[in-house]
């Protein structure tokens, strides 16, 4: 496999119109296919064919699984799913539409990975502890939009947050914002 890089994001939201009302501040669009379009090309700034985008929840919410399919081929990498709240059918089944799309691995609720010789676990939502916290593991979350502020190696790395400028982080820029 050739060499790649890891870049690591949540709560994309694509094609979601409710969230230009609830992340108004970080999200001034006026039409989500607006939005759609600034959240692929800031992915696609950074990211090359090779790399992996690990997704920590809410890729779409789109219910057309046509434009869901075009946001996903839109996007120039690897994509590796964490499953959030709108990942999931209202049954807490996965959402059909996600469940059609070529994912590099099948998505899943929870995931381990290392970068950078560290461990990391990658869970939608924030967790108190996690696998090795207590060992020097990482904890990279999304959900909160911004709103729940670093505590040790564990981190919101959603797009909302001020510092990922609206775009995937790699694990150095994710370390070197946590106060550790």
């Amino acid at each position: 496999m050739p060499f790649c890089r890891k870049f690591y994001s949540a709560d994309l939201h694509l094609g979601h119109h409710g969230i230009l009302q609830h992340c108004s501040a970080t999200r001034p669009f006026d039409t989500v296919e607006d939005m759609d379009r600034a959240i692929v090309a800031g992915i696609n700034e950074r990211l090359e064919s090779s790399d992996i985008l690990y997704i920590v929840g809410d890729f779409t919410v789109s219910s057309d699984a046509a434009y869901a399919r075009h946001l996903f081929h839109a996007i120039n990498a690897r994509k590796i799913l964490v499953l959030g709240n709108h990942d999931l059918d209202s049954k807490g089944g996965l959402n059909r539409n996600i469940r059609e799309l070529p994912w590099d691995i099948p998505p899943v609720h929870a995931l381990e990975t290392h970068d950078e010789g560290a461990r990391l676990y990658l869970h939608h939502y924030a967790c108190r502890t996690w696998p090795a916290a207590h060992h020097g593991s990482y904890h990279l979350y999304g959900h909160s939009h911004g709103n729940l502020p670093p505590m040790g190696r564990s981190r919101d790395v959603g797009i909302d947050c001020p510092d990922a400028l609206f775009a995937p982080m790699t694990f150095a820029e994710i370390k070197e914002s946590l106060d550790v």
